[in-house]
C-alpha cells in the first residue's frame, strides 16, 4: 500500500491524496484511480496535473477542471457532461466517442487530440486550439467555435448544424460532408479547406476567406456568400449556358411567363439557389395578369423587351438586379 497524491500544476501544492492498494497498476492508471476518488469525493481539481491519466469510461460529470493538465490522459467513452475546463491542457488526449454535453471548454488547447464521435452540443469552444484534431463525425450542433483554431482539422461528416464558427480559422481543414446547415461563418478563414459534398444550406459565409477552397458538389442554398472572396475557389457546377438564346419561365402577378434570353444577353445563376436573372428578355407568352410581382410597375406582354433598371453579374448573391427567371416551368410554378 502506498501514498498517491494529485499536486497542483503551477504551485506543487497537494489538490488531493489517498492510499493505493494495487501495486501491480501502472502509473497512469494509479492517477486515474486517485482522480475518480476524488471527484467522488466532490474535490476542485482545478490546475491539477493528470498528464497520461487513464480515465476511460469514467464519470467526470459537472467536475471542475479548470486549467488542468490532462495532456494525453486516455478519456475514451467518458462523461464529462457539463465540466467546467476552461484553460485546460488537453494536447493529443484520447476523447473518442466522450460525451462533453454542455462542458465549457473555453480557450481549451486540443492540439492533436483524437475527438472522433464526440458529443459536443452546445459545449463552449471560443478560441480553443484544435489544430489537427480528429473530429470525425463527431456532434457539434450548436456549438460555439468563434475564434477556435481548427487548422489541418480533420471534420469529416462532422455535425456542426447552427453552430457558431465566426471568426474560425479552418486553413486546411478537411470539411468533406459536413453538416454546416444554418452555422455562422462571418469572416472565417477557410483557405485550402476541403468542402466537398458539405451541407451549407442557410449558412452565413458573410465576408468568409474562401480562397483555393473546395466547394464541389457542396449545397449552398439560401447561403449568404456577401463578401466572401472566391478566388480561386472550385464552385459547385451551377452556371447556365452562357451561348445563345434560352427559353425561360417567371413568375408573375397571374401566373407564369415564357421568356426568350436573347444571344446577346448576358445570363447568370447563382452559387445559392435556384432563381437566375438576365440582363433583358423577350416576352413569348404571359397569363392576362402579366404584371411583376416585385415591381407591379412592369407590365410582361407578349412580344415586349424587358430591361431592369440595372444587371448585375454576381454569383454569390441570389436576389440582385436584374430580370430573375427559373429554368423551368416547374420551379417558377412552385416560386
Amino acid at each position: 500500500m502506498s501514498l498517491f497524491k494529485i499536486k497542483n500544476l503551477y504551485n506543487d501544492s497537494i489538490i488531493f491524496e489517498t492510499e493505493i492498494k494495487e501495486e501491480n497498476l501502472s502509473y497512469e492508471e494509479k492517477l486515474g484511480k486517485v482522480a475518480i476518488l476524488a471527484i467522488e469525493s466532490s474535490v476542485n481539481l482545478q490546475g491539477a496535473d493528470l498528464r497520461y491519466a487513464n480515465l476511460e469510461g469514467v464519470n467526470l460529470r459537472n467536475a471542475s477542471l479548470r486549467n488542468a493538465s490532462l495532456q494525453g490522459a486516455d478519456l475514451r467513452y467518458a462523461s464529462i457532461r457539463n465540466a467546467s475546463l476552461q484553460g485546460a491542457d488537453l494536447r493529443n488526449a484520447n476523447l473518442q466517442y466522450v460525451n462533453l454535453q454542455g462542458a465549457n471548454l473555453e480557450g481549451v488547447n486540443l492540439q492533436g487530440a483524437n475527438l472522433e464521435g464526440v458529443n459536443l452540443q452546445y459545449v463552449n469552444l471560443q478560441g480553443a486550439n484544435l489544430e489537427g484534431v480528429n473530429l470525425r463525425n463527431a456532434d457539434l450542433r450548436n456549438a460555439s467555435l468563434q475564434g477556435a483554431d481548427l487548422r489541418n482539422a480533420n471534420l469529416e461528416g462532422v455535425n456542426l448544424q447552427g453552430a457558431n464558427l465566426e471568426g474560425a480559422d479552418l486553413r486546411n481543414a478537411n470539411l468533406q460532408y459536413v453538416n454546416l446547415r444554418y452555422a455562422n461563418l462571418q469572416g472565417a478563414d477557410l483557405r485550402y479547406a476541403n468542402l466537398q459534398g458539405a451541407n451549407l444550406r442557410y449558412a452565413d459565409l458573410e465576408g468568409a476567406n474562401l480562397r483555393n477552397a473546395d466547394l464541389r458538389n457542396a449545397n449552398l442554398q439560401g447561403a449568404s456568400l456577401r463578401n466572401a472572396d472566391l478566388l480561386d475557389c472550385k464552385t459547385p457546377h451551377f452556371q447556365i449556358p452562357q451561348e445563345g438564346s434560352l427559353i425561360v419561365y417567371k413568375k408573375v402577378s397571374g401566373g407564369v411567363c415564357k421568356l426568350q434570353i436573347p444571344e446577346n444577353a448576358k445570363r447568370t445563376a447563382s452559387l445559392i439557389g435556384k432563381k437566375c436573372r438576365a440582363e433583358f428578355v423577350i416576352v413569348l407568352e404571359s397569363p392576362e395578369n402579366n404584371a411583376g410581382k416585385h415591381d407591379p410597375s412592369i407590365k410582361y406582354e407578349v412580344g415586349k423587351t424587358i430591361y431592369p433598371d440595372s444587371y448585375d453579374s454576381n454569383p454569390t448573391i441570389e436576389c440582385t438586379h436584374g430580370i430573375h427567371f427559373f429554368l423551368t416551368r416547374e420551379e417558377a410554378e412552385e416560386y
